[in-house]
Parts: structure tokens; sequence; C-alpha cells
């Protein structure tokens, strides 16, 4: 068993590699799109804000395995083609956007209105109030929730072996099929998978301590 593993530890850690990589690409777009899509949900504008909760719903009510059926097998159709990694990093972009975006608009609402009207009192536009008084508070507040989130994405990545990419799950998969053990493969990404949940919380904890202690 042992032998096993250690010729199977470069397809191990291939398999880590991708996950880490395709995961926080993943979240990173997530991320970027939750914030554009929390300023459409606050948006005064009532075509704009209903647009965006419709995508926001949706996002968060489409389960993962379709959207990388439309992005992968149904992209050609349309003349997108894309290679399984960058679908699936989009994948996980689109289908974390939503709960980003709530996170994210929950945070701005906990903004004092009192520190908008003095940045505004200051000079500042609507955008620079936004970008330096808004968005680090409210990313800051969030910081639990969006880390949660992450963890999520991070599990939720092993979906994407339903289109090929070569992350743990697909790795294990390969071989399983190859040597005929199960035990062994999948809980060898068990364990991989709650080693980077740990670190990620980790993580998360130390930035907001690192945070407390410059509020102090």
């Amino acid at each position: 068993m042992m032998t096993g593993f250690i010729t199977d530890l470069p397809l191990y850690l291939a398999g880590l590699l991708t996950t880490i990589t395709v995961s926080a690409s993943g979240v990173t777009i997530a991320a970027l799109l939750g914030i554009v899509l929390a300023t459409g949900l606050r948006s005064s504008f009532r075509p704009l804000a209903l647009l965006t909760r419709a995508y926001v719903e949706f996002a968060r009510g489409a389960p993962l395995a379709l959207l990388l059926f439309i992005l992968y097998y149904g992209g050609p159709q349309i003349g997108l083609l894309l290679s399984p990694y960058v679908a699936g990093t989009f994948g996980l972009g689109i289908y974390g956007a939503g709960p980003f975006a709530e996170i994210f608009r929950a945070g701005l609402n906990t903004v004092p209105k009192g520190e908008r009207e003095a940045a505004e009192m200051l000079g500042l536009t609507r955008g620079q109030r936004f970008l330096h008084v808004e968005l680090p508070q409210a990313l800051r507040l969030t910081l639990p929730p969006c880390v949660g989130q992450a963890i999520a994405l991070l599990k939720e990545s092993a979906v994407l072996s339903v289109i090929t990419v070569g992350e743990l799950t697909k790795v294990a998969g390969t071989i399983s099929s190859i040597s005929f053990s199960v035990v062994t493969p999948y809980l060898t990404i068990a364990l991989l998978y709650w080693a980077l949940v740990e670190i990620l919380s980790k993580s998360g904890r130390a930035l907001e301590r690192h945070f407390a202690l410059r509020g102090s």
C-alpha cells in the first residue's frame, strides 16, 4: 500500500496543485464579480437592481455541474471554445459570485451613514467614497463569511472532474481505476482537502486578529 502511494505521489501533487490554482482563481473571480454585483443590488436604478438580483438568484440556485456543462460542452455551439481548466475556473467564479454578492451587500450596508457623509463633505466622488471608505470597511467586516465561502468553493472544486479537470477527485478516480483500490486514493485526497481547509481557516483567523489589532 505504501509503495503504491509513493508511486502515485506525483499524481497526487499534480492534482493538489491544480485544485489550489483553479480554486484560487475561481474564488478571485467570484469575489471581484461579487463586489460588482453587490453595488448593483444596492443601486437606486431599479432595472439594474432587478437584473442584478435575477443573476444572483440564478447563480445561487443553479447547480455547479450544470454551469460547467453549459460552459464546457455547450460553449462550442456558440463558438466559445474553453479548455477544461478555463471552463472550471469561470464556472466556479460564476457559481460563487452570488453568495459573495450577498455577503458584500450586507457588509456595505453596515458602513455607518455618517462616514459616507463625512467623505462627501471632504469632496470625494462617489467612486472614491466606495473605494476608499465603504469597500475597505465592508471587506474587513465580511472577512469570516468570505473565508467560509472560499472554503465552500474549494470543496466544490471536486465537481470539476465532470469536465475532466485534473484536480484531486479526478486524480483519485484515475488511480482507483488503475490500482483497483478505492479506500487509499479517496482517503488520501480527503486528508489533502482537510489540510487545505485548515490552512484557509487558520489564515482567515490570523487576518481577523490582524485587523482587530489595527482597529484597537
